[in-house]
């Protein structure tokens, strides 16, 4: 009897120990379970996160796409403008060259077609002279007839004029035609800026007497366009030193400025390249 509660209670403690075994390995298993759904949650939300930020950044680089862009196409228009602006320049001056030559005026153009340069065969000026000769005056007036001809065609349009007689609002014009005295490197420098600035007064009011509807052509602001400056000796075509060399620097140049300004579009171009910093400042940084 005794030895068959012995057994039996043996075999009961046996089976308590394999239940408490079980049990705590099913804990165990409980616990590895969770800790698995844990760190496979935290997987999810760092995906999740890395994955926001991925896209943030997606965002981000599109956002700066968009920016260049938009400042390649603004620098695309200016440049255009002023291709456009060139062009007509050009244009302009080689109409009035060739009126001139037909006059037997001999003028030449630069190679940037901004300046027309009446050689001292077409105005010549004596040593130290701001006085127009004869045979200066004689040119200057075959060439106020030609501006006089020309320039309305490539100015804005006055109150009441439409195109094709002259430029239209959204077209580039004439801003400025500088009537340009230079002198030769001899005398006082202080002289050569008084004696160029007068060479080219001079000669402003020879065209514009000879002219005086040349007064009248306006730029966009309702400012004449013929207008006067000097440059002494700093712009010498010749620094040989020679006779002949001080005879072609003293001279008259037409310097023809187109209205079309680029400040406005690159003042736009420089918002939108601030705004790109920001953008590029941001997207290292990490921030969306």
């Amino acid at each position: 009897m005794a030895v068959e509660e012995t057994e039996s209670s043996e075999g009961e403690n046996y089976f308590v120990s394999m239940t408490d075994m079980m049990v705590g390995m099913l804990f165990i298993f409980i616990i590895l379970l969770m800790s698995f759904a844990l760190v496979f949650r935290d997987q999810t939300d760092t995906q999740q996160t890395t994955t926001a930020e991925q896209q943030a950044k997606i965002d981000q680089a599109t956002r700066l796409a968009e920016t260049l862009q938009e400042i390649q196409h603004k620098i695309e228009v200016n440049l255009e403008e002023l291709r456009q602006a060139n062009q007509l320049r050009l244009k302009l001056l080689r109409e009035v060259a060739d009126l001139l030559r037909r006059e037997n005026i001999v003028v030449e153009l630069t190679k940037a077609g901004d300046v027309l340069r009446l050689t001292e065969n077409a105005i010549r000026f004596d040593p130290d002279k701001s006085v127009l000769r004869p045979d200066a005056l004689n040119n200057i007036g075959k060439i106020s007839v030609v501006l006089a001809q020309v320039l309305p065609r490539y100015a804005p349009c006055a109150a009441g004029a439409l195109p094709p007689s002259c430029r239209g609002p959204t077209e580039a014009a004439i801003e400025t035609v500088f009537v340009e005295g230079h002198t030769d490197e001899t005398g006082n420098d202080e002289r050569n800026w008084t004696l160029s600035a007068e060479r080219a007064a001079n000669t402003y009011r020879e065209l514009t007497t000879r002219a005086p509807g040349l007064r009248d052509i306006a730029n966009r602001r309702s400012e004449q366009i013929l207008s006067i400056s000097g440059y002494s000796a700093t712009r010498r075509l010749d620094s040989s030193g020679t006779r002949d060399a001080w005879a072609k620097n003293r001279r008259i140049d037409l310097r023809f400025v187109m209205d079309t300004d680029p400040t406005a579009g690159l003042e736009e171009i420089k918002a939108l390249v601030v705004q790109m910093k920001l953008r590029i400042d941001t997207f290292k940084g990490g921030e969306p």
